[in-house]
Order: structure tokens, then C-alpha cells, then sequence
């Protein structure tokens, strides 16, 4: 009990305000959950991580080591420390209960020798294995063997500690690791497969030298145990001032308790011996009764010469003793540490005893104002930033917290900038990017994380990011955001970033200050960004629109706006104030409503008004006053706060504990008994109950919350005295911590009421069991974490809605009685939700089933004291167990027992319900007397009639027995036929059932625990050349195109272009006469859609350098587009490649996104093809139909799959000349299965080959055989030779591996053919593989020729491997998805930018406000036609061969590709196809990606008509030369030519007289009638490829074309062919010489 003494309270602090649950999300969502953060996952629990400087980052897991690059994104080489390919423990380890040391094979991870001019980077690793083994290895690669090793070095047990450090010394400058650790323990289990020398077993310090040739043997010297000192946990181990330090802790191996004070141990950094210098005690016991004695992990911040420690107290077997105060971060200073360490020694035997009787070790006391106390610490690492300390810390839920010391290094209360979803303890060490100070790698558990350091992007203005005073944080003026230095582009230009050290002020803000007393000047203040344009300002007013004032100046000054005073001006409510300079602009909103109903300084000047500080009020900022007395900032009302200062209190301000008591006090006493709950979400609690007496004699009642002892305590007050001895608290929200919890009763002593826990949101991970019966009453189990904290739960029904159902919950499950919903439909889909506050989550769905049937029972005694009951039932999908069914026998009158229930056998039609009935005496009469059953499902009662004979069925059963006999009388030989036909059509029939049961069971295990071995390192991706990425793009189905236009062009001379060509080129490039010639091309009936896209990709390659204008080509036609009658339905617009800008829009999309798909999309897509290709030939293939056991299509799977195996074969490649060097491997071990043909395995060894050496073999596939080589004895492997089966028909089967008898091991020999070998092999009708003649499918193929003899198969059996493929490439496809459609530096490619804002401005201008339409073009436009053509199409971007197998699985891809951007619910059924049913669960997660990756790039700032000029300018520049553009040009005139009647209207009849041509001003031509030529006349010399009086033949389309484009422009309908030697001479001139825009008229 306690106490508290009623006093007379003094003014209460002001309780804090909750959080909004909203705004507690918002900051939630500012530490990361895992989403983006690239994540290595081990096969076992982490020991150790090291990162080096330049090889990457080392994981030790379980057996095993990884080298990996600093994304995490690869592994670069494995080391297999003590089983080859395995990584799971020798011994199973459970995870000690935390605090205790954790378990590890791994116990030390050491780069060194980084950077050094004469030695390679090298890797000192120490494993429990052979006795505590030591290796010395090359950081480059782990696969190399050892350069040094040697034994008890390091701890043998995988519990015992080991710290070292690798250092370098001596004359010699050799390298020498001080190593300390745990060499005995005291479990007498381990003792004999772990026992040290008898010299080694009271050693607990050693210095070794590395550079020996035995790390064992060139021991130095040793610092050995004191007796009955017991045994020593080393945590870290690290260099400073020239010494050795070991942190430690004396701790119980056996009960889990530190039996002594955490110490540093001093050595000396020597190179001859070890020297002990001296050891001091730690005292981080503030706060805590019972002090904090573990050491839990450890980290020197040399730059400060301060170390930092987690120290924990213990907590219990299960946690029941942890606190808040638990654990404790301290910071010490070295030098202190250094000056008190003493070289008496109470734990290491020394040479010299300066040791005096009874002499305590002196205990260093932490730097006070840094210690840090929360309840569950794990980890720690502290580094200096820009002259500020800055400390990461772990957590035991999982949260990686930094806190930033202040100038006396007083901690701040830390941010949460990261929490791992599944809440694993953080590892006790954090490591540092070693390159990148904007990462920290985080470990827990099986995995690792790349971190960043700060969440700058939660601070959304400049004085928010600088006054967080976060040194890792700045203020980027390019970006106009809170951002990393290293984010902030351009980074050579020092004034473009602010930093903490710049302060607040620096901050660009706008300012108003009166320059006159007639004039108010609006200017902006602080650090502004270097721009090369000129500035603008802007006053704009609100209400009307209208701008009050604008100006503008040049780069090097800063605009400012002059605003008149005007009486009419104080009328203005709301302006906007802009500046803005290029892209950068700056902003703000001045609200100056009821400036005059001010009375104080503070309170107007916080409204945007201005204090006139002569009249002493406030004033609208465009109104008359003295310059000096007009105030706009609150500095100049400071003495005004101050005066405010003392009655107002912030909330969740610290609250200082009032202990003092009044003048005249009470005696009072009140009593707290309980608070309930102890646990609460995150969210908060808006009912938390204290028990307790006397609380209605109190008046003021509040609680006070304490976590984090650097943070603000939480004041509430009391919402509802209930009752003398009950009261209700509303907690407001807060992160994961456990806080100390007191009451205060009118001001007095704040009476304790214990810990309170916040925790995370509960969690679901299985329900079960997933389907029940429609009358309810199943008990239901869910299964998760965090469950202690719900409020209610609830099951939502469509028709029904909300139902609230009881539930006995715990920590980490719930288990629920299923309601009932009879009455509704048979079949429904709930959904199970959890209620925490006003926030619901979903659980999960429960199926609801019809309720089960049963058809019959059997009663039979067994024996006089036992009754058997058989329930039969029809089969269904329920899970039904021991507790869920009550069954009940009634006999004789009324009479009724009980019975046991035994078990549920599910037969083919039935399933039998078991129970017995025991300890009877007359189980005969009863079983005569036996009437009915009664079931009981839990809300379901069914009455169960028995079984019963009628006579007809004796009939039926004496008849058979008389015809047997009969039979047997007449003919005894037909009767032992019979019977051994009958034997064997059983012994089939099981032979059926077993191979069904054993398919689905293996179906089953390989879904659950197949994995497939992706190759991390697939090598360089073979990209093709821009050319034919382009050429194959283009044109995808004429592939006679592709060879005339790769001619070379780097040799062509520019002279040599044809003259006749130019002159068209030049005639393209009018915007009017191409956009006219395209529209009446496209009204020609036989102008096909093919001819079209032929059309649209000619135009492309000869527009391929001049971007620019076939971009604003691309826009004209896309708008006339939109005004087509046929586009009335705008959804429909751009969905299919009809008209030549919708295949014009492909290939420009194509052209500019080149570049993305080559360096982001590139790389996954690649990988996930490669994995596809893996995971197909991992099973069986047919060569003959290309179908696969592992396929994502159902079209394209091998359902008669036969019995397979693996076969490892010894393949020895011969010594060719095309692959003569040295290096290459030439034995090697290949995986092939016994069903592989010879081709297949031949295919196989090669890419081995390949994957080994890393370079092909040098010869084709064809060129080689293989000999199987059995003794001295060689045999040639074919697919096909003399001892191949011929089957029914005439149809050969393949020889395969299995065929010639290959067993495991058998050596073969790759051998060069001499001669006769031939291309591709093509096998007929007459050959089959996998599928035999009567298989099914083979039907398919084949025709219904043959009919089936073999082992029945079913096709449903198999699609879980569709299911296995997809599992397998789920996470390469998801990283594919998430490639394209995610914002690379948060910047849109500046084409989708482009064309997204410019549909999105079209959509604008036609008023068309439905989302869905803009969202459709879009779609139309980028994943339509351009990404599912990649996806789909592999060879368009690689150089590599797509098999039509892969083809249709692709196809599966795009479909779910294109899905997740469709705007439609998908509605499927079970008998949906599996290839849609495939990727259901997926579909939705990907459709709220791709609207927020378009909302992304609706919301980027827009592209200026420069930057995309510069861009497709760029973009040209790269691609000239790449195609012979002549080609182009030559096949759009052959179209010309082709409708050159519809192109040009002309009139039969030619006109006489003279005719007036002007070509320049004041210049005319008289032509004559024998000048003018007919149409026709021009046609055929068109045609023939003729010149006229020398005129290349192309001017005479030049003159007509552009004479038609004139009258048309003037509603002429007469058009005249002009045939004149100097005008058309002179017409080509000018267009070559690049005068197209001189105008010429033509005149009658």
C-alpha cells in the first residue's frame, strides 16, 4: 500500500492536451516501417556484422558467412564454415531470454589492413568450431582457402563472449590482435566436446600475431583469471590513447545474473607483451534500486573521447521484473576511465599486487546530464556530426531511436526514426555505412536493413528542418525541401544548402516593413538560392483576384513590391505574396481580418497584423503609421510574452513534481489499489480504470505519466470520478514504451501506481480454423501478437454489418465463438476486424460453409463393456475437433450416454465420425435397443437415425453367395481367374489411390519448403544496341525492315545525300503539310492498319534527330485525336493502334523512356526472365510441345509429368582451340534429371559452363557430343540411335539420361564433332519426349489417334506448381513492378511527365472532369502501349532467344501488369481461369501503388518547355547516324506517290492565258500556256524517277504540295500545276538551303 498525506494543493500543472489520432498517425508515419529500406534475410539467427571500407558488408549466420555489396542487394561470396551448402545450426539454440547473452556461432568479425599501399584488405574471423578456431582470409572473396588459421583463439561456445581488435605496432609494423574471451564455462554437458588446454583455462586476455603461421602458436603474453573471480562477458573490444580496452560484466553463465559491477580493462597497445595497465568499475546504476550490472552493448565516440554503454538490470525469466527504468544509456569520459583505472586488479591475477585489504574497486560515475533511461535498450552507436554528438539506439520491440546530445551533452528525448514491423529485438551492435554517412545498417533476428539516418522529409519548412537541430538534416533550396546533403544537387554550390550551423534566421522568409509612412515594403529575408533568371514578386489580392502590386529585378538582386497606404486598402482580408525566380518560388498567405479587435502586441502580430507602437494598437499593414513604430515581428513583444509566460503551460510540458504542502493541510488519505489495464495501443485509451478509496474527496485529480527519462512527462487529468473507489483516465496517444505511472491527489506527493506499457497496433497472422458452419458455434483461434490490448471484436457481414462477438483473448491469441447467420445465404465471406479506440483492423476472412450432413450411424459393442458409434458424413470442408462436437446415444426408454470422441476418417465419399462409449455392462442389449444419435456442433443439433437391413438387401447379399457356389461347382477354373483378376484390378486401384495421395502430399510440401537457388550474380545483362532495341520496337512483325536500316553511317559522307531526298526531308518538316498529308492518308479505305503503323515508324526514324518537331506532331495529331466523332466515347481513345499517332505514340514513348528501361527496368526485368528460365528447367520439360511441370500458364503445364529424379554428373570438357586458356574450369559438376533428353542436358552442361568460367565453351550446341565413359569403355549419347523405343504407331521415343542408365556421378566427356553435325534439330509427328501417343495432351498436338493405356492422371493435381513458379519469382517480379512504376529521386522520366501533363491539360480544356477518363488515357498511353510491349517482348530488349513456353507465361505477367492499372474490380469465381486467379491477392496492393505513383507525378512541379527541349534535344543528338534516314524518306514517298491522286485534287481542264508567280517582294514571272503541266505529266516523271529541265524530280511534289496547303488555307478550291524551270529551280533552292518558310503566292 501507499500512501499519500492530503495537503493543500497548489495550482496544478496544466494537463497535456491528447494527441489527435490523426495528427499522432501523421507522426507515426515519419519513422519508416520497412517499406523501401533494401533487407538481407539469413537462413539462420545473425552473431556478428562487420562492414569494410571498400569489399562490402560480412553477415555471420548460423554456419555461415556472406559477403555482401553496401545495398544489401547481392551477395557477392559465401563461406560454408562448417558443413558445404549448409547453413542450419549443428546444435539447436533456442534465443535466451533478454537480457542474457545470445548464441552464435560467430564470435569475431575483423576487416583490417584497409587502405594499406602494400597488402591486400584482410578479414580475421574466429568460430566455436574446432575449439574456437581463428582464420585469416582476403576481403575480396570468402571462397578463397585461408591465409592463416589456429585453434582456441576465440570461445568454443556458442554462449560465450569474445571480443578483439586488430591492431598494428612494433617496429616491423606487423598486424597483432588483442582478443579476450570466455574459454570455460561452467555446463558440464559441453566441457568434453569443448575443453581448452589445461595452461588456456584460466586465460581471459591473450595477444596473438597475425602475420605468424599459426595464430595459436605466436601467443604473446596472457592475462589470466584471479581465482574464484568466476566467469567474465566480454562485449566489445577498442583502441584509445595508445591502450587496449575491454568493457566486460562478471556475469552467471548457469542462472542468468551479473555477479559484480561492469569494468573496463586497460592493456597496453604494445607489440612484444601484454601489458595490464590497469581496470575501473562503471556505475550506471542511477535510477534503478537494484543497479544496472549488464553490459549489453558498447561504443567509443573517439572524436569526443566519450564512451557509451547499454546497461540493463535483470528482468526475470519472464520479464516480469523489466521497468522503465530497466536499462540506461551512459556516456564516460575516457579520460576519467583512463586516470581511475587502477592496476589493482579483483578479476585478472597481475604481476605486481598494489592491492590493499579490503580494498572496493572504485566505480566511475557517467556524465550526468547524458544519461539516458528507458525500459528496453539494446544497442548502442555514437558518431559526431558537424560538431554534434548524435547516438542510435536499438530496442528490444525493434525501434532504432537517435538522440542528438546538446552543447553540455544533454540528451534530447530521442526520435524513433525507424521500427521493424515484426518488433525482433535489435542486434546489440550497429554498424555504419562505412561510405555514406546517411545510412546505418540495423540487425535483428535473420535480418539486416539499410537505414537511413534521418527522416528529413518530415520537416516541412525551412525553420522546421533547422530548428530540429537533426546535423544530418539541411535546408535545400534546389529542392525547396528538408533533404540529406548528398540529396541536394548541384553539391559543388555551397549556397544552396543550409545546415544546422546556419540557424533559423537564415531561412528565406517574406517580411513586410513599413519603408515611409505612405508606403508598406514586401521583400524576402535570409539565405536566398543563386539564380541565373531575373526575380519576380507578386501581391495578389485574394477576395477579388486582382494584383495589388508586382515587380521585378535582376538575377543578382532580390525583388521587392512597394504597397501605397490607401484608405480603400484596408478593406483587403486575404493576399497571397509570391516570389519566385525560375522553378524557385516562395510563398505565403497573410490573412489581416479584424486587425482592430486586437488589444495585445502577441496576439496581433500573430495574426499577420502590424503593431502600431505609438497609438498602442493594432493595425492592418497597408494603413498609416510611423515607420518606427510599426512592429511585424514578436521579438518586439517579448516583454509582452514574458509577462504571459508564467500562466499559461504548454501541454506535455516537463512537469516538475510539487512536493510542498499548504499553510494549513488536511489529513486526508487516499489509496490506490490498481490501474487496468497495464498495456495499451499506441493509439491511447479512453477508459483506464484506477481503483483505490476516497477519490471523491478530492478535487483535483491527476495522472502523470514518465517513459524516457529525457522526455516530457504526460500530465492528465482525471475525466470521470466514478465512484469513491473508482475513477476513469483518458491516456492520450504515444510510442512503443513502458512508462512509470503516479497519481496526484490536490498537488500533493504523487503517489506511484506502477509501469504502464504503450505497445504496438495487434497483429494477425492465422485464423483457424478459416471455415465454419452457418449456425455458428465453432470455436475460432486467431493468432497473432499484441492481442491483449483490442477492445472488442467484431465480425462484419454484408448483409448483417457489424456484430460484436466475446472473445477470450491473450497476448498472442484470441479465441472467439463463430455467430451464427441463419437465415442469410449458404455460403458468405466475413470479415474478422479488431477494435482498438475508434480504429478497426482487419484480421482476416471466415468462410461460412452450409451446415455439415449427416447421413447415418452405425452402433457395435466391442466386446460386453464398449459401444463403437460410426456417424457417417458427407464430405466437406470443415475442420472439426475434439471441443467443437458432443455426441449422445439414446436406447430403451428414453435412456441416454455419452459419448467419447475418438476421430474423423475421411474416405473417398464419407466421412466417418468415431466415438466409443466405455465402463458399460451390457453393450449388446444396448446395441439392440440403440434408436438414435443426437450431434452437436456447437450451435447445431441433429438427431442421427441407425442404420437399418431391409429384407430386400438379404435377398441381395444370399443371391451372390448361391451364384458363387454354383459357379464354383460348374467351372472351379473361371472362379481362380476371376479372383486373380479381381487381386489385380485391386492391387491398381490402390496403386491409384497411393499415387494421387502422394502427388497431392508432395505438391503440398514442395509449395511450403521448396525454395529456389536464384543466382545472385547473373553477370552483365546482354542489352542490344539502341538500333535494334529501336528497329525491333518499330517494326515487331516485319523483320525484313530491320537490315536496311542498319546500314553503317558512321561511314557515309554528308556530300552524298540524294539531292531529291533532301528536298523531301525539307518538305516534312512543315508541321501543316504533314499533319494534312497523315489525315487524308488515314480516309483512304485501303490505307490498312498496317500500313499505318509502317507509316508512323518510317516517319519516326527519319524525325529520329529532330525530336522537338516530332514531338509537337505528336501533340497535333493527339488532339485531333480527341475531336474525332469516333472518340465520343473518350475512354476508348489511344486503347488500340489504329490510326498512325496511336503507333506514333509508341515508338516516341519507345525513343525517350530508352534510356530509363536500360538503366532501372533493365536489370530486375532481366533477372526475373533469368529466374523464370531457372525455375522452368528445374523440372521436367517436354521437347516436343514445350510444355513444363513449373510454368505460370495452365496451357503451358505438364500435368503427365512422369516420376523424375536429379542425376549429378561429372562432365569433363575437351581442350578445344576456341577455348585454350589456363584458368577455365574444364571438370565440373552438373545437376541434369533422368527424364532430359540429350539435347536438354547438352543445354545444361552448357550453361554450367558458362556459370563456372564465366565465358562460353566456344562452340554451338550442335558441334558438340557427349560419350558416357564407363571403365575404358566410351559411349556416344544421342537423342536418337538404334536402341531408342519405338512405340505404337511408329512413334520413336527420345533417349534420355535415365534411358542409357546414368547414375549419380558417371563421368562425361564433351568432345568436339568432326564433321556432319547440323543446325537446330525439329522433330516430326513421329517423335515424342515426355507425352506419350495416348496422353491428352499429346492429342492436342497430335490429333485423337490414340487412346489412353496409361496411368490415369489428373491435370488439377498439378496446379499448385503454377503456384510453386510464382512464389519463386514473386520477389523478383514485385521489385520489376515497383521499377517501373517508382519515381528514381522522387523525378518522373521526363516523357511521362511530360505527356501525363499534357493529357491531364488537355482533359482541362475539354472540360471533362471524371478522373477515371484522365486515369484511362494515361493508362492508354504508357503501360498499354509501351511497358506490356516490353514486358512481353524480352527480345526487344535483350539479346537473348524467348521460347514460346516463356512467351505464354509473360503473357500471365502482362495480364496482371495491366490489371493492376485498370480502374475495374475484378469479380472471381472459383471457376475463374487460373491464369487470372493466379495473381487476385496481389492485384489490389499493386492497383493503390500505381495511383499513388500517378498522383506522384500529377503532383511533381510541371516540366518547363526548355527543360523538355533540352531534353529532346539531348536525346536526338544521341541516336544521329544511327539509321539511314534515306531509306525512311524514300518508303513515305512511295505512300505519297501511291495516293497522289487524293493528295492533290486537281481539275482536268487546264486554263489558258498567263499565269503570275511572285517569289520574292516587287518579283513576278509571266508563264505561258506551253509552261504549265498537267498533273499527269508530273505523275509519270514522278514515277519514272526523271528530272524536268533539270529539276530534281522531288521539287515537283514540293510545288504542287505546297501550292495545295496555300489555297487551301484560303478556302480556294482551284489549284494550278505550275511547271516553270526558274521558279521551281528557285523553289528548291530555297527549301534546300533552308529557306521553308519564305512565302511564295501565286496569282492569276
Amino acid at each position: 500500500m501507499e500512501v499519500s498525506r492530503r495537503k493543500a494543493p497548489p495550482r496544478p500543472p496544466r494537463p497535456a492536451a491528447p494527441l489527435p489520432l490523426l495528427a499522432y498517425l501523421l507522426a507515426l508515419a515519419a519513422p519508416s516501417r520497412g517499406a523501401d529500406e533494401p533487407v538481407w534475410r539469413s537462413e539462420q539467427a545473425i552473431g556478428a556484422i562487420a562492414a569494410s571500407r571498400a569489399d562490402g558488408v560480412f553477415v555471420a549466420s548460423g554456419s555461415c558467412l556472406d559477403q555482401l555489396d553496401y545495398s544489401l542487394e547481392h551477395r557477392l561470396s559465401r563461406l560454408y564454415r562448417d558443413q558445404a551448402g549448409n547453413c542450419t545450426e549443428p546444435v539447436s539454440l533456442a534465443p535466451p531470454a533478454r537480457p542474457r547473452p545470445g548464441s552464435s556461432f560467430s564470435k569475431l568479425l575483423l576487416p583490417y589492413s584497409e587502405g594499406a599501399a602494400d597488402l591486400q584488405g584482410l578479414l580475421l574471423t574466429g568460430w566455436t568450431f574446432d575449439r574456437g578456431a581463428c582464420e585469416v582470409r582476403l576481403l575480396g572473396n570468402l571462397s578463397h582457402s585461408s591465409l592463416r588459421n589456429g585453434t582456441e583463439v576465440v570461445s568454443c561456445h556458442p554462449q560465450g563472449s569474445t571480443a578483439g581488435v586488430v591492431y598494428r605496432a612494433g617496429d616491423q609494423n606487423r598486424w597483432y590482435l588483442a582478443v579476450a574471451a570466455t574459454y570455460v564455462l561452467p555446463e558440464p554437458e559441453t566441457a568434453s566436446r569443448c575443453n581448452p588446454a589445461a595452461s588456456d583455462r584460466d586465460t581471459a586476455i591473450a595477444l596473438k600475431d597475425t602475420e605468424g603461421r599459426s595464430l595459436a602458436t605466436e601467443e604473446l603474453g596472457r592475462l589470466k583469471l584471479r581465482g574464484g573471480a568466476g566467469s567474465l562477458h566480454f562485449v566489445d573490444a577498442f583502441l584509445w590513447n595508445g591502450s587496449v580496452y575491454f568493457p566486460y560484466y562478471p556475469y552467471n553463465y548457469t542462472s542468468g545474473a551479473a555477479t559484480g559491477w561492469p569494468s573496463m580493462v586497460r592493456i597496453a597497445q604494445s607489440a612484444k607483451v601484454l601489458q595490464f595497465q590497469g581496470q575501473a568499475a562503471l556505475d550506471c546504476g542511477h535510477g534503478h534500486p537494484d543497479g544496472r550490472r549488464l553490459l549489453l552493448s558498447s561504443s567509443l565516440v573517439e572524436a569526443l573521447g566519450v564512451w557509451a554503454g547499454v546497461f540493463s538490470a535483470a528482468t526475470g525469466e519472464g520479464q516480469e521484473k523489466r521497468s522503465p527504468a530497466t536499462t540506461a544509456l551512459c556516456l564516460f569520459r575516457m579520460s576519467e576511465i583512463q586516470e581511475r583505472a587502477k592496476s589493482c586488479s579483483w578479476d585478472f591475477q597481475t604481476a605486481e599486487q598494489n592491492c590493499k585489504e579490503g580494498e572496493q574497486p572504485e566505480r566511475v560515475q557517467p556524465i550526468a546530464s547524458s544519461t539516458l533511461i528507458h525500459s528496453d535498450l539494446t544497442s548502442v552507436y555514437g558518431t559526431v556530426v558537424m560538431n554534434r554528438t548524435v547516438l542510435f539506439l536499438g530496442t528490444g520491440d525493434g525501434q532504432l531511436l537517435k538522440v542528438i546530445l546538446g552543447e553540455n551533452l544533454t540528451s534530447n528525448c530521442p526520435e524513433v526514426i525507424y521500427e521493424i514491423k515484426e518488433e525482433t529485438p535489435v542486434f546489440y551492435k550497429l554498424v555504419p555505412h562505412p561510405k555514406k554517412n546517411i545510412y546505418i545498417y540495423l540487425t535483428a533476428g535473420k535480418e539486416v536493413r539499410r537505414i537511413r539516418v534521418a527522416n528529413c522529409s518530415k520537416h516541412k519548412s525551412c525553420t522546421e528542418c533547422l530548428t530540429a537541430t537533426d546535423p544530418h538534416c539541411g535546408w535545400c533550396h534546389s529542392l525547396q525541401r528538408c533533404a540529406f546533403k548528398e540529396d541536394c544537387v548541384p553539391l559543388d554550390n555551397y549556397e544552396n544548402w543550409l545546415d544546422i550551423s546556419s540557424g533559423a534566421k537564415k531561412c528565406p522568409q517574406i517580411n513586410l516593413f513599413r519603408s515611409s509612412e505612405d508606403k508598406t515594403t514586401v521583400t524576402v529575408v535570409g539565405s536566398l538560392p543563386p539564380r541565373r533568371s531575373e526575380w519576380k514578386c507578386v501581391v495578389k489580392n485574394l477576395d477579388t483576384g486582382r494584383e495589388l502590386c508586382k515587380g521585378r529585378s535582376p538575377p543578382g538582386r532580390v525583388c521587392t513590391c512597394n504597397m501605397p497606404t490607401r484608405a480603400t486598402y484596408k478593406d483587403v482580408l486575404a493576399v497571397n505574396m509570391t516570389f519566385s525566380s525560375g522553378s524557385w518560388h516562395l510563398s505565403k498567405r497573410f490573412n489581416f481580418t479584424n486587425c482592430s479587435s486586437f488589444r495585445e502586441c502577441p496576439a496581433c502580430i500573430g495574426t499577420d497584423c502590424a503593431w502600431c507602437k505609438s497609438e498602442r494598437k493594432c493595425i492592418h499593414p497597408f494603413t498609416a503609421c510611423d515607420p518606427s513604430d510599426y512592429k511585424t515581428n514578436q521579438e518586439h513583444c517579448q516583454v509582452a510574452v514574458e509577462k504571459r509566460a508564467p500562466s499559461k503551460t504548454a501541454g506535455g510540458g516537463r512537469f516538475t513534481e510539487n512536493r510542498s504542502s499548504r499553510a494549513n493541510p488536511g489529513l486526508q488519505v487516499f489509496y490506490i489499489k490498481s490501474i487496468e489495464p497495464r498495456k495499451i495501443s499506441t493509439l491511447g485509451k479512453s477508459n483506464v480504470i484506477v481503483t483505490g478509496a476516497n477519490f471523491s474527496q478530492a478535487s483535483n485529480i491527476t495522472m502523470i505519466l514518465k517513459g524516457t527519462s529525457t522526455c516530457d512527462k504526460d500530465v492528465i487529468q482525471v475525466s470521470h470520478v466514478l465512484n469513491d473507489t473508482h475513477m476513469k483516465f483518458s491516456l492520450p496517444s504515444s510510442r512503443k514504451e513502458m512508462k512509470d505511472v503516479c497519481i496526484q491527489f490536490d498537488g500533493g506527493n504523487c503517489t506511484s501506481v506502477g509501469p504502464l506499457s504503450y505497445i504496438a497496433l495487434p497483429h494477425c497472422s492465422l485464423i483457424y480454423p478459416a471455415t465454419t458452419w452457418i449456425s455458428g458455434g465453432q470455436n475460432i483461434t486467431i493468432l497473432g501478437r499484441n492481442f491483449d490490448v483490442i477492445d472488442n471484436l467484431i465480425i462484419s457481414h454484408e448483409l448483417k454489418g457489424n456484430i460484436n462477438v466475446s472473445e477470450y483473448c491473450m497476448a498472442t491469441s484470441c479465441r472467439f465463438s463463430a455467430p451464427s447467420f441463419k437465415g442469410s445465404k449458404a455460403r458468405a465471406n466475413v470479415t474478422v476486424k479488431l477494435r482498438v479506440q475508434e480504429t478497426y483492423l482487419d484480421c482476416g476472412s471466415l468462410q461460412y460453409l452450409e451446415d455439415p450432413r449427416f447421413t447415418g450411424c452405425r452402433v457395435e459393442p466391442e466386446g460386453d463393456t464398449e459401444l463403437e458409434v460410426k456417424i457417417q458424413k458427407e464430405n466437406d470442408d470443415f475442420n472439426i475437433s475434439k471441443t467443437d462436437i458432443e455426441i449422445t446415444l439414446f436406447h430403451g426408454e428414453n435412456k441416454q450416454l455419452n459419448c467419447s470422441f475418438e476421430n474423423i476418417t475421411r474416405n473417398q465419399d464419407l466421412t466417418i465420425i468415431l466415438c466409443k462409449i466405455k465402463g458399460i455392462t451390457n453393450a449388446n442389449s444396448i446395441d439392440t435397443s440403440s434408436k438414435k444419435v443426437r450431434v452437436k456442433l456447437g450451435n447445431l443439433e441433429l438427431y442421427v437415425e441407425q442404420e437399418t437391413v431391409p429384407t430386400t438387401w438379404y435377398f441381395l447379399i444370399v443371391l451372390p453367395v448361391l451364384l458363387v457356389i454354383v459357379i464354383f461347382a460348374a467351372v472351379g477354373v473361371t472362379r481362380h481367374k476371376s479372383k486373380e483378376l479381381s487381386r489385380k484390378q485391386s492391387q491398381q486401384l490402390e496403386l491409384l489411390e497411393s499415387e494421387l495421395r502422394k502427388e497431392i502430399r508432395d505438391g503440398f510440401a514442395e509449395l511450403q519448403m521448396d525454395k529456389l537457388d536464384v543466382v545472385d550474380s547473373f553477370g552483365t545483362v546482354p542489352f542490344l544496341d539502341y538500333k535494334h532495341f529501336a528497329l525491333r520496337t518499330f517494326f515487331p512483325e516485319s523483320g525484313g525492315f530491320t537490315h536496311i536500316f542498319t546500314e553503317d553511317m558512321h561511314n557515309r559522307d554528308a556530300n552524298d545525300k540524294n539531292e531529291s531526298l533532301t528536298a523531301l526531308d525539307a518538305l516534312i518538316c512543315n508541321k501543316s503539310f504533314l499533319v494534312t498529308v497523315i489525315h487524308t492518308l488515314e480516309k483512304q479505305k485501303n490505307f490498312s492498319v498496317k500500313d499505318r503503323c509502317l507509316f508512323a515508324s518510317f516517319l519516326t526514324i527519319a524525325l529520329q534527330t529532330k525530336l522537338v518537331y516530332l514531338t509537337s506532331i505528336l501533340e497535333v495529331l493527339t488532339r485531333d485525336l480527341m475531336e474525332q466523332s469516333s472518340n465520343m466515347q473518350p475512354k476508348l481513345m489511344l486503347r488500340r493502334t489504329e490510326s498512325v499517332v496511336e503507333k506514333l505514340l509508341t515508338n516516341w514513348m519507345s525513343v525517350c523512356l530508352s534510356g530509363f528501361l536500360r538503366e532501372t527496368v533493365g536489370e530486375p526485368f532481366y533477372l526475373l526472365v533469368t529466374t523464370l528460365n531457372q525455375k522452368i528447367n528445374k523440372g521436367p520439360v517436354d521437347v516436343i510441345t514445350c510444355k513444363a511441370l513449373y510454368t505460370l500458364n495452365e496451357d503451358w503445364l505438364l500435368w503427365q509429368v512422369p516420376e523424375f529424379s536429379t542425376v549429378a554428373l561429372n562432365v569433363v570438357f575437351e581442350k578445344i582451340p576456341e577455348n585454350e586458356s589456363a584458368d577455365v574450369c574444364r571438370n565440373i559438376s552438373v545437376n541434369v534429371l533422368d527424364c532430359d533428353t540429350i539435347g536438354q542436358a547438352k543445354e545444361k552442361i552448357f550453361q554450367a559452363f558458362l556459370s563456372k568460367n564465366g565465358s562460353p565453351y566456344g562452340l554451338q550446341l550442335n558441334e558438340i557430343g557427349l560419350e558416357l565413359q564407363v571403365g575404358t569403355r566410351q559411349k556416344e549419347l544421342l537423342d536418337i540411335d538404334s536402341s531408342s523405343v519405338i512405340l505404337e504407331d511408329g512413334i520413336t521415343k527420345l533417349n534420355t539420361i535415365g534411358h542409357y542408365e546414368i547414375s549419380n556421378g558417371s563421368a562425361i566427356k564433351v568432345f568436339k564433332k568432326i564433321a556432319n553435325f547440323t543446325t537446330d534439330v525439329e522433330y516430326s509427328e513421329d517423335h515424342c519426349h515426355l507425352i506419350l501417343p495416348d496422353s491428352e495432351a499429346f492429342q492436342d498436338v497430335q490429333g485423337k489417334r490414340h487412346r489412353g493405356k496409361h496411368k490415369f492422371k489428373v491435370k488439377e493435381m498439378y496446379l499448385t506448381k503454377l503456384l510453386s513458379t510464382k512464389v519463386a519469382i514473386h520477389s523478383v517480379l514485385e521489385k520489376l513492378f515497383r521499377s517501373i512504376w517508382s519515381l528514381p529521386n522522387s523525378r518522373a522520366p521526363f516523357a511521362i511527365k511530360y505527356f501525363f501533363d499534357f493529357l491531364d491539360a488537355q482533359a482541362e480544356n475539354k472540360k471533362i472532369t471524371d478522373p477515371d477518363v484522365v486515369h484511362i488515357w494515361k493508362t492508354n498511353s504508357l503501360p498499354l502501349r509501351f511497358w506490356v510491349n516490353i514486358l512481353k517482348n524480352p527480345q526487344f530488349v535483350f539479346d537473348i532467344k524467348k521460347t514460346p513456353h516463356i512467351d505464354g507465361c509473360l503473357s500471365v505477367i502482362a495480364q496482371a501488369f495491366m490489371d493492376a492499372f485498370s480502374l475495374t474490380e475484378q469479380q472471381l469465381g472459383k471457376e475463374a481461369p487460373t491464369n487470372k486467379l493466379l495473381y487476385a491477392k496481389d492485384i489490389p496492393t499493386y492497383k493503390e501503388e500505381v495511383k499513388s505513383y500517378y498522383k506522384a507525378i500529377r503532383d511533381l512541379p510541371p516540366l518547363s518547355s526548355s527543360e523538355m527541349e533540352e531534353f529532346l534535344t539531348q536525346e536526338s543528338k544521341k541516336h544521329e547516324n544511327e539509321f539511314n534516314e534515306e531509306v525512311a524518306l524514300t518508303e513515305i514517298y512511295k505512300y505519297i506517290v501511291k495516293y497522289f491522286d487524293e493528295l492533290f485534287i486537281l481539275r482536268e481542264r487546264i486554263p489558258s492565258g498567263l499565269h503570275t508567280v511572285t517569289t520574292e517582294p516587287n518579283e513576278e514571272l509571266e508563264l505561258t500556256n506551253s509552261e504549265i503541266t498537267t498533273q499527269a505529266e508530273i505523275k509519270s516523271w514522278m514515277l519514272n524517277g526523271q528530272s524536268h529541265q533539270g529539276v530534281p524530280k522531288f521539287c515537283f511534289l514540293m510545288l504542287p504540295l505546297n501550292f495545295f496547303l496555300f489555297f487551301q488555307e484560303r478556302g480556294l478550291d482551284l489549284l494550278y500545276t505550275v511547271n516553270c524551270r526558274m521558279f521551281t529551280a528557285r523553289y528548291c533552292q530555297a527549301s534546300q538551303s533552308g529557306r521553308r518558310n519564305q512565302t511564295w503566292a501565286y496569282s492569276r
